[in-house]
Order: C-alpha cells, then structure tokens, then sequence
C-alpha cells in the first residue's frame, strides 16, 4: 500500500531532500497527484488546444556546400527570428550516439534512490553535478513532474572522475560533438547581425559554459493536472535537446510567425535521428531582440517514463551580455542593458518559471 503525502512536508522532505524524486514517488504505489503537483488550471497543458506542427528538419551538411549554404543559413535566421525553435539532421552528432545517451539517462534514473541521492547539492562528490526534481522546489507552488541530474563541464578529467558512471562518457561525447554544431549556428546568426571580424572571441564569450542535463519524467497517474516543465524560456545562447520518441514538448508562437491560424502553442513531435536546437536568452539580448528565445514547457503522460537529454552552452558568469553596439543607433534604442550573465543566472534560479518573465530583469524601462 501506497503511503499517504497529503501532508505537504512529509512529500518535501521525500522527494527534495531525501532525494526519491518524483519517480521515488510513483515507485511508492501512488493512485493520483498529490496536491503539491497539481497545476493551477491555467498552467496544466491541454493537447487539443496545440497544434501540432512536424517542422521541416534542416540538413545542416547543406552549410559546408557552397551551392547550399546561404539558403540553409537563411531558414536557420528565419527559424531563429520568428518562433525560436527548429530542427536538424546531418548535424554531426551520430545517431548511435543519442540512443546511446537515452539508454543511459533510463540507467541512471532506475538506480535506488540513495544511489542518486549523492550527487544532491549538499553532497554531491563536485559543485558542478547535481541531482534533483522540479526547478526551484522551494519556490514553486505547484512542482514540476520531473527528475534531473545536471552535469556542468570544465574538463575532461573532472568529468571522468566526477560525472555518474551510467552517463558520463556517451554525455560527454554528446558534450564535445554538440559544439562543434552549435559554433557553426552561431557563426551563422552572428554574421547576419554583421559582425563579420572576431567572431571567433564572441563566440567563445557565448558558449565559456557548458553543461547537459538529463531529465527523467515519470508516467504520472493524471497528466491533465500536472506539467513536466512549466513555461519557460532558456537563460543561456543556444540549447540542443534530444527528445525521445514519446514526445511532449511545446513551443509557444511568436505572433509574427507564418501559420494560417496562429495557436498559442505548437507541439513539437520528435523526428528520429533529429535534434531540437532552440534560441535563449543570452542570444535575444545579444541580438536587440531580433532574435526570439523560445518559450516552452513539457508535458507528462500517463503510459511511458520518457527523457530527453538538453546540452547549454550559457557565457561565463563574469561575461557582460547586452546588445551588440552595432544594433544599437540614434533609430533603433538598446531594449536590454548590459548586465553580467552571473547577475542574470542568479535571478532566473531565483525564481520560479514564469514564461519569458526573466528578460524583464536587464529589460530597459523605457520598453
């Protein structure tokens, strides 16, 4: 028999601090959501009110053909401008590798929960790794069906040594391969913004941090009352993110973008051997706003425990991120100030997912 969480503390204590996670709870026999996940009605998702929209994947092989490239670098400006969300193959990333990471999130999410437990924040063996559920559970009303462990890279030893043994070395893999992609996406965005010298030392700026995380939602007994991520945007540059064949995410559109009948939010199924690559933060105030983090958020299912497995290239704390000064003139005002990205990392986590509501923090008032 299950045991009861219908007092809140008691469920806290289980899934956050003694670190069972929400899969711990599932595990434990429950019959439905208890109270503490369940959504206020104007977060939960509802499919039938989300379009569903199979996006054109983009073969970026085509960027290393001459007679190809400026017609694959124009969809990825277009993509990036508009809903902030698209999908690519031939990406260099091999498609052995991502059932590779899949099968191992599913690993280290099966194991004991004190085996988990180890790499929480008070303990974990490195300050760079950590396990844990939902967001900021301790500033959440309502948390968030999933379990995570993130991994933050500064060196292949360190991440050899520290990193869980299940995911480490197909993580890291992911880790080098992703970036190689991601500098390619960002030489392209960055030139059509017209910096056309040192970019090489902008683009380094953009991606000093890198991290990936696993995420693990658990079948849960009523998706309708719950989400596996609430609405958010990503703070960093740009995110890859391998989704699994159960799908779940969605994008909310932007209102300039081109759809007979613009929905609030598009369904974003996944496409085998594909990887979603979505705009953050970071790249909408680098860009003055001509590019669009994307807003998303996760739904839960009731039939099948899915992952998807996100690598973040982010700046360094100590990096200034503001509008490129050549966006900037006597027609067209800077929209964000110049802040230090560490200033904006520590007010996205400081605060529960609110949409886009983060850019509101180095937004000039004037806007």
């Amino acid at each position: 028999m299950a045991p009861s969480f219908d007092d809140e503390n008691s469920l806290f204590d289980f899934v956050v601090k003694n670190g069972n996670g929400v899969k711990g709870l599932v595990d434990s026999g429950i019959a439905k959501v208890p109270k503490r996940y369940v959504q206020p009605p104007q977060e939960r998702i509802d499919k039938l009110d989300a379009f569903s929209q199979v996006l054109s994947p983009i073969d970026l092989s085509k960027l290393d053909q001459p007679a190809e490239h400026d017609q694959v670098a124009e969809t990825i400006i277009r993509a990036a401008e508009t809903l902030g969300f698209f999908q690519v193959v031939n990406h260099g990333v091999p498609v052995e590798l991502l059932e590779a990471l899949k099968d191992a999130a599913h690993k280290f999410f099966a194991q004991p929960p004190k085996k988990k437990a180890v790499y929480l924040k008070a303990v974990s063996p490195s300050p760079l790794i950590k396990y844990g559920t939902s967001f900021v559970p301790e500033k959440e009303k309502a948390l968030e069906w999933k379990d995570y462990i993130s991994m933050t890279y500064t060196n292949d030893a360190e991440a050899l040594e520290h990193w869980p043994n299940q995911c480490k070395e197909v993580a890291l893999e992911y880790l080098k391969a992703s970036t190689k992609m991601v500098w390619k996406l960002i030489e392209v965005l960055l030139k059509n913004l017209g910096v056309t010298q040192k970019h090489n030392s902008i683009i380094e700026a953009l991606t000093g941090q890198n991290m990936v995380n696993m995420n693990f939602y658990p079948a849960c007994p009523d998706p309708e009352l719950t989400v596996g991520v609430g609405r958010h945007s990503d703070l960093g540059t740009i995110t890859v993110l391998l989704q699994d064949g159960i799908g779940g995410l969605y994008v909310k559109a932007e209102e300039n973008i081109d759809t007979a009948k613009k929905p609030e939010w598009i369904e974003i199924p996944p496409i085998p051997g594909a990887l979603v690559i979505n705009v953050g933060d970071t790249l909408q105030i680098l860009s003055n706003g001509r590019y669009k983090s994307a807003e998303h958020r996760v739904r839960t299912t009731s039939t099948q425990s899915r992952v998807s497995i996100p690598f973040f290239t982010t700046p360094k704390r100590t990096t200034k991120i503001g509008p490129l000064p050549q966006l900037v003139t006597i027609d067209q005002a800077a929209h964000y100030r110049e802040v230090t990205f560490g200033d904006y990392m520590d007010h996205f986590f400081g605060n529960a997912h609110e949409g886009k509501k983060s850019l509101d923090f180095t937004r000039n008032s004037s806007d």
